[in-house]
């Protein structure tokens, strides 16, 4: 995936939550836009840690694993059409 195409999920006025789904099956549900920072070929995904001592983390995942882009509100609404980008 180009970075620019997931750019302009994050950039959306407004903001729509997405789900950027792995060809390994795995997702991550991007809820506000500082959950996600875009590299040339990577993203960091941040996500709030369970304890108080390590508030937030983090994880570093290729753009060229990702299988597609969908809104999470669309997800739930079968029928409506295919909103993912591949």
């Amino acid at each position: 995936m180009l970075p620019s195409t997931l750019q302009g999920y994050v950039r959306a006025q407004p903001f729509r939550p997405f789900r950027v789904v792995m060809n390994s099956g795995d997702s991550y549900d991007v809820r506000h836009p500082e959950m996600i920072r875009l590299g040339r070929d990577f993203f960091n995904y941040y996500s709030v840690a369970s304890t108080d001592q390590f508030p937030e983390t983090w994880e570093t995942v290729s753009l060229l694993l990702v299988d597609k882009v969908q809104f999470i509100d669309a997800t739930a609404a079968k029928g409506k059409g295919d909103t993912s980008v591949q």
